[in-house]
């Protein structure tokens, strides 16, 4: 597996992968479908949005992330991976590379609006929970607010 930049063209199947990804985790088709919105990628939003995307040796696309905002603090906008590819490392690689590009940038934390489903797996990268964010999709819903904090290098 590697990580490189994401492509324009690929906007759509991003799109796409990131609801398959909102899918694996039981959530219905009306969910979904309030969800597609903030989910959808435009071929103008990959690169301002820092988006990178996870692949095989073969070119099949894994997953995907974005970093956005500007230093000092950023937000981990997006993070997902193919349900067939969860568990094989894909969200370790693609949040080492958020990371690494943070540093890099000058960052010194960035949040992350997780899924429910998704904060143990950012916990255990080590992000913590700083609070409760309300849902961009869902009205009344809440999202756990997690925070990483960058290390000096």
């Amino acid at each position: 597996m590697k990580v490189r930049p994401g492509r324009p063209s690929e906007a759509a199947d991003l799109t796409e992968l990131a609801l398959r990804s909102k899918a694996y985790w039981g959530y219905d088709e009306a969910f979904l479908a309030a969800c597609r919105d903030e989910l959808t990628m435009s071929p103008g939003d990959i690169g301002p949005r820092r988006t990178a995307v996870a692949e095989e040796e073969d070119g099949r696309v894994l997953g995907f992330t974005t970093l956005e905002g500007a230093p000092p603090a950023g937000v981990l906008g997006m993070m997902f991976a193919e349900p067939d590819a969860v568990g094989r490392g894909v969200g370790r690689l693609l949040f080492g590379h958020v990371v690494s590009e943070a540093r890099r940038l000058g960052f010194v934390r960035f949040t992350i609006d997780a899924d429910p489903n998704a904060e143990p797996f950012y916990r255990a990268m080590g992000a913590v929970r700083i609070g409760a964010t309300p849902s961009g999709s869902i009205p009344g819903r809440e999202l756990p607010l997690l925070e990483f904090t960058l290390t000096s290098r």
